[in-house]
């Protein structure tokens, strides 16, 4: 299995966000972590982090439903960014709606639709 380096978490929910990173943890997935609680906070860091050509997180995990800007708000503006590293976007939402699922579809940047809750054989699973 690949490490990854730097794993985004972008989500609202602090007990999804605790235990994602305990299962992070204990796979030993990642080396760090970015933590964002909405799509605009997420997307105005990394933005920046672009553009002063700071180290990005290899993956993202993106909520789809958070306040401020949603997941797909996030989406539409982060897709835009001028980035010349391949950054790993997945979908971890409790949104089972075939809308949804069909429309991360469009994406290209969207690798994966993953209906939470996220579990340790999922997580390895992204690492393959």
């Amino acid at each position: 299995m690949k490490k990854i380096n730097i794993a985004c978490i972008i989500d609202d929910d602090p007990i999804f966000i605790f235990g994602t990173k305990r299962i992070m943890q204990l796979t030993n997935f990642c080396e760090g972590f970015m933590i964002f609680h909405n799509g605009k906070e997420a997307y105005e860091n990394l933005k920046a982090i672009i553009i002063n050509k700071e180290k990005l997180p290899d993956i993202i995990l993106l909520d789809l439903n958070m306040p401020v800007w949603d997941g797909w708000q996030f989406l539409d503006e982060f897709i835009q960014i001028p980035n010349k590293t391949e950054i790993t976007i997945y979908i971890i939402t409790s949104s089972v709606d075939p809308e949804d699922i069909e429309k991360a579809k469009s994406y290209d940047a969207v690798s994966n639709y993953i209906v939470k809750p996220i579990t340790i054989d999922k997580l390895k699973e992204l690492m393959i």
